[in-house]
């Protein structure tokens, strides 16, 4: 460390323990100007893994400058990848090692993310909790959403900043889309400087009402993919929470050709209104109608609110059904019980992909036989009928259903 972190120096913590805590661990670390590193470890797997956290913590210390110190760690089984960032938050709140990161070893990076893949479910993670992060994609939502803004409280907004860092860069989630919501503009830029260099698939931007807000994202993420020279796309889903957000839904959608879909907040919108959030959603229904039309008219997807019942599956799934039927492609989720039934709500019917099929091989038979009208039945099949059978037919092939 220089002198003048030395002397701006102080004890600092990160992380958790206790016996609710799992995967995580707690870092308490004292600066000092002599002595070296000390490093003490309390862990229930002391004996298997105790010298290699030992290891670790030194390794992380040392790479962020620091080499006198006294640090104690308690430990509840986290994973290296942890390690390295409560370490890290630890050092940093200290006040040292500013401008360095200890960075895990990196996983192979998946395949880049197609901009119209399939987005039926989006499981929330809390940013701050990697308990939840390794076995997340072992529930086969499309998605996995690490969250930085409402479920992290605003004094651990640092830790889950570097802890989701470094879950982007060392865990992996099969073959979920990796999404990060950030925090609501300006505190999310900074989270754009930690996450883009790991390449994430999708950034979620909360809290949208103007298309400047995600211009502004935009072009940083831009201004970051070169200096790194990341030549992957890395989508944007603006979240339209207000009532001023869903009147403004369209120029939203079209501000960038790195939007790929809108979604829409009901917990805030509803307070917007000063309104109750109820089942059936009668209170929500010219804001969903108006940004899934400015959504469609874009060429991008439409996504639903999250149910925030997770023990009501009942609800959810008419919920599920009745977004599918208005024209939306997905909904988030909060708990890997929700993902099947939004599978299953979003997913047309047999009987809708017979009929589909049928269509499609008619007009392609009327098509092969140079004939301009097509019919199955005794029913003519006009264009636009044959355009929503293809589309129902891709869509239950890429679900597995067709």
């Amino acid at each position: 460390m220089n002198d003048t972190e030395l002397k701006t120096a102080h004890s600092a913590e990160a992380g958790h323990y206790g016996k609710d805590v799992r995967s995580d661990l707690h870092v308490a670390i004292e600066p000092r100007d002599s002595g070296g590193l000390e490093i003490t470890l309390e862990s229930r797997v002391g004996l298997y893994y105790g010298g290699s956290i030992l290891s670790q913590t030194r390794q992380v210390v040392e790479s962020l400058g620091v080499k006198h110190a006294r640090i104690a760690i308690h430990d509840e089984g986290a994973l290296p990848f942890a390690i390295a960032a409560r370490v890290e938050t630890a050092v940093k709140r200290a006040g040292l090692g500013r401008d360095q990161k200890a960075l895990p070893e990196r996983a192979a990076v998946p395949k880049p993310s197609p901009r119209d893949r399939l987005r039926r479910s989006r499981l929330y993670l809390p940013g701050s909790e990697p308990k939840y992060f390794i076995n997340a994609g072992l529930h086969g939502p499309d998605a996995i959403i690490l969250d930085l803004e409402d479920s992290v409280h605003l004094a651990e907004k640092d830790a889950a900043r570097i802890l989701v860092r470094n879950t982007l860069r060392a865990v992996d989630f099969g073959s979920c889309e990796r999404m990060v919501r950030i925090n609501q503009l300006p505190l999310g830029l900074q989270d754009l400087t930690e996450l883009i260099p790991e390449e994430p698939d999708l950034i979620l931007i909360p809290k949208v009402e103007r298309p400047e807000q995600v211009s502004q994202v935009d072009r940083m993420i831009d201004e970051l993919k070169s200096r790194d020279r990341i030549d992957r796309p890395i989508w944007l889903m603006p979240i339209v929470e207000s009532a001023l957000g869903i009147e403004n839904a369209f120029a939203i959608a079209t501000v960038s050709s790195n939007v790929c879909a809108l979604t829409i907040g009901l917990e805030d919108y509803t307070a917007d209104l000063g309104v109750v959030k109820t089942l059936d959603g009668g209170e929500s229904q010219y804001a969903r109608t108006r940004l899934l039309n400015a959504a469609k008219a874009a060429g991008i997807q439409a996504i639903d609110s999250v149910f925030g019942d997770v023990g009501d599956l009942a609800g959810l799934r008419h919920w599920g059904e009745s977004s599918r039927a208005l024209g939306f492609e997905g909904m988030g989720c909060i708990h890997p019980s929700q993902i099947p039934v939004i599978h299953e709500a979003f997913a047309p019917s047999p009987v809708e992909i017979e009929k589909a099929l049928k269509i499609v091989a008619a007009f392609e038979d009327a098509q092969q036989r140079g004939l301009s009208v097509v019919s199955l039945g005794s029913k003519m099949i006009d264009p636009p009928v044959v355009e929503r059978a293809r589309k129902l037919v891709a869509r239950a092939k890429a679900m597995g259903k067709a």
